[in-house]
């Protein structure tokens, strides 16, 4: 059973199990204020839990909360508080966060979608130079969390799914660039935060893949395909 029609739930679209809740209905802006948004999906994750008792419940939070800056702010204590509610109802769950997953669609304002409009769009960019994002394709999001739940002693426990290393918001405006064939109008500041993200129990995943290769390709496979057709 799928609940919500993002990114994320349509990465599982086709992965469906009769015993298993993938929880992909939740706040998905890191910068949302709004305690109704919030207190709908608390009321949303609470009523899911009490009506499927004897399912898998699996939760897709987020890997903001490593992040320093966010580190109190509404959407972290959300996703925080929600987790908490899932450990102490659920007889089986599987909590996983994410970092910024890419794929097709989803919000405007994801990182990704966000960087690709303004250079296509001609729009200036103000890009902090000591600022990296860890980029994650939905697919291996997918992927992941599947091989976990197949296997059951893995349930009851959180994971980051996230890629191995992060890339500077530089890096990825470069590739986009390179692979629209056009320049984006960027103003350096030399600002920006990044953090690590920890990837025990998933590392050996993403073992052959090389930083610039993965990122190259998400670009090519999500946002190449749009003005190709």
């Amino acid at each position: 059973m799928i609940v919500g029609n993002g990114l994320i739930a349509s990465a599982f679209a086709e992965k469906d199990l009769a015993e298993v809740i993938f929880f992909a209905s939740g706040v998905s802006n890191s910068s949302e204020t709004d305690p109704a948004q919030f207190l709908r999906e608390k009321n949303l994750v609470q009523h899911t839990l009490h009506a499927h008792p004897g399912k898998t419940f699996v939760y897709f939070s987020t890997c903001s909360i490593y992040d320093s800056s966010k580190h109190d702010s509404p959407y972290v204590l959300h996703k925080l508080h929600m987790e908490e509610i899932i450990r102490q109802t659920a007889r089986k769950f599987l909590i996983v966060r994410v970092s910024n997953a890419v794929g097709f669609g989803g919000n405007p304002n994801l990182l990704m979608n966000y960087l690709a409009s303004a250079i296509r769009n001609n729009l200036p960019l103000t890009i902090h130079q000591k600022a990296s994002r860890n980029l994650i394709d939905v697919e291996d999001v997918s992927t992941l969390t599947m091989n976990l739940l197949e296997n059951q002693s893995e349930l009851n426990k959180i994971y980051n799914l996230a890629y191995k290393t992060n890339f500077g918001i530089h890096e990825i405006v470069t590739v986009l660039e390179r692979h629209f064939g056009m320049p984006a109008q960027k103003n350096y500041v030399s600002e920006g935060e990044s953090y690590s993200i920890d990837i025990r129990g998933i590392e050996s995943y993403f073992k052959e893949t090389e930083k610039m290769e993965y990122l190259s390709m998400l670009i090519a496979k999500y946002y190449l395909v749009k003005e190709n057709g």
